[in-house]
């Protein structure tokens, strides 16, 4: 079995002990090095290429979604997950715009940290619950302006969708709160993706976000 590898950005020692304990109590996960400043992650990576990186979003000297937008940008095939104690609406928004494919907060339970990373390297978003919440916090009745919005070429059902896939929810939870097949979630993906002319799952995700889906209900 293909290990997912990862390595731990964080400039606490004692809290990238935790992560790695945790992590490695996990079969299918591996630590394969840890960070305490940008400069240090940013040589991991040149010499390990992981496949997710855990990224405290505060960092001495640079910002964590400075940091997420190089390796997002150098990095193509690496995925990020940001780390943070904030609950807060713009940060993960602003998360979500730099690259991130997941971001948790350091204070959710053990199963939604290894549920984002497992999320993150099958190239879907993965958002704690209380990080969803924000994100969907402004969703208001705006359906009758749809026509004229970034999602005009969607239809009704593929808005419900996207809506969840903003939300970092992943096929089989889709299909669950819609009444749908994996399969069929999979496919009104694929759709979306190519009327929408992007590439992958976490780009869709940040489309949605960048065009304000959370402004959209269902």
């Amino acid at each position: 079995m293909n290990r997912i590898r990862l390595l731990i950005v964080d400039d606490h020692e004692i809290v990238r002990l935790g992560l790695r304990t945790l992590l490695e109590g996990e079969s299918d996960l591996q630590v394969i090095a840890e960070a305490g400043t940008a400069e240090e992650a940013l040589t991991q990576l040149n010499y390990h290429h992981p496949d997710v990186v855990i990224l405290d979003i505060q960092l001495p000297g640079r910002s964590g979604l400075d940091i997420c937008r190089e390796i997002v940008q150098r990095f193509p095939q690496t995925r990020v997950v940001m780390l943070t104690s904030s609950v807060n609406e713009g940060f993960v928004i602003e998360a979500l715009r730099a690259g991130a494919a997941g971001y948790v907060l350091k204070q959710v339970g053990n199963d939604e940290l290894v549920r984002a990373v497992r999320a993150a390297y099958r190239g879907e978003v993965a958002l704690d619950p209380k990080s969803s919440t924000q994100i969907i916090s402004r969703l208001n009745a705006l359906q009758k302006n749809l026509e004229t919005s970034a999602f005009s070429d969607l239809s009704p059902r593929e808005m419900d969708i996207l809506v969840l896939v903003a939300r970092g929810l992943g096929n089989k939870e889709i299909g669950e709160q819609l009444n749908l097949s994996d399969i069929t979630v999979r496919n009104y993906i694929t759709i979306m993706l190519e009327k929408l002319h992007l590439h992958n799952r976490v780009e869709l995700a940040v489309y949605a976000v960048q065009n304000h889906i959370e402004e959209y209900s269902k």
